[in-house]
């Protein structure tokens, strides 16, 4: 039910004029208070705690949602900061929010300083929830200034922000941000991987080369299939991320979040063939998604990062522990 009212939501008011206006750096402040009246940002919390109570199915549903419709507002981050704050014991933010990890800042004397790079709209957000070594800072707009634009390969703002803060709310950091960040991009990835498959196998249905269409071709046909296999693969990878999330074992969250980074370059570079040159262009709306998917990749923690711990941990284990580190996971 929540699934099909958000779908309705964006299918309403994400038309290519407004994802356009998102593109330029607009704020979709309208945009905003509808996600913020039907309670989105509160969306992963338990009804306890004001939020949906969401199963596990619910909420990768809803989280794909956010791929399929590519949104262009920090909702996703907002919900992970939301669900993490709640976690710490931290106040919720009154606003959109960020998901940050940065253990290059100071702390001393009752005050927290520092650079802050590539927060997702971050001139916009009410707060940021942010990582430095085992603790937890809930950090208010008044906290940070803006000390450099920027913007990702979607176009959205990614500025970074100069930190220097009192610090008020603060508490032992139950989740990194950055395995909270991880689990919801897969989720998004898996989103923008549907939209992308409906949108190629719809043009190599209608698109005619040489008298046929283009899906009759087998060629086209392997390749529509292994685009719905990345699909496929990155729908399970972001349960499994999910699942090691909530158990607090972040080898599973590397393992889902690296499959489903994979899943975004080889789907997004399939569906970009098989539309040929029109793919490319701005102007189409399949650049909305291979864009998404290519800045989803890259962020919180990057293919890099999550290969290097799992390799490390493979190689910690040993010939002997390797394979039920692989079946734990």
């Amino acid at each position: 039910m929540l699934a099909e009212m958000i779908q309705r939501l964006f299918e309403r008011q994400l038309d290519l004029a407004v994802q356009a206006r998102a593109r330029e750096g607009e704020w979709l402040a309208d945009l905003w208070a509808e996600v913020a009246e039907m309670g989105l940002p509160l969306a992963l919390l338990s009804e306890d705690e004001g939020g949906f109570g969401l199963s596990p199915a619910e909420t990768g549903e809803v989280l794909r949602q956010l791929g399929l419709h590519a949104v262009p507002l920090p909702l996703a981050e907002t919900m992970g900061a939301n669900r993490l704050l709640a976690k710490a014991g931290l106040p919720l933010a009154d606003g959109p929010a960020g998901l940050a990890r940065a253990d290059d800042l100071t702390v001393e004397h009752g005050r927290i300083k520092g650079m802050v790079h590539r927060v997702a709209w971050g001139a916009d957000l009410d707060c940021l929830a942010l990582a430095v070594g085992d603790q937890l800072y809930r950090v208010p707009r008044s906290g940070w200034s803006v000390a450099e634009a920027g913007t990702a390969l979607n176009f959205h703002p990614r500025p970074t922000l100069l930190i220097d803060c009192e610090i008020t709310d603060s508490a032992p950091l139950p989740n990194c941000p950055l395995a909270e960040g991880a689990t919801l991009r897969a989720f998004q990835i898996a989103g923008a991987l549907e939209a992308a498959l409906d949108m190629t196998l719809d043009h190599t249905a209608t698109r005619v080369q040489f008298g046929k269409p283009l899906q009759k071709n087998q060629v086209v046909q392997h390749e529509l299939a292994k685009l719905a296999g990345e699909l496929a693969c990155a729908t399970a990878a972001a349960d499994l991320a999910a699942e090691a999330l909530e158990r607090g074992e972040v080898l599973g969250v590397a393992a889902g979040s690296l499959r489903a980074r994979e899943a975004a370059s080889a789907g997004a570079a399939i569906a970009g063939q098989m539309h040929g040159a029109i793919g490319f262009t701005r102007e189409h709306r399949l650049h909305l998604y291979t864009t998404s998917l290519y800045t989803w990749r890259d962020e919180f923690g990057g293919q890099v990062m999550w290969a290097k711990l799992l390799g490390k941990a493979a190689i910690d284990a040993g010939s002997a522990g390797y394979w039920p580190m692989v079946t734990e996971l």
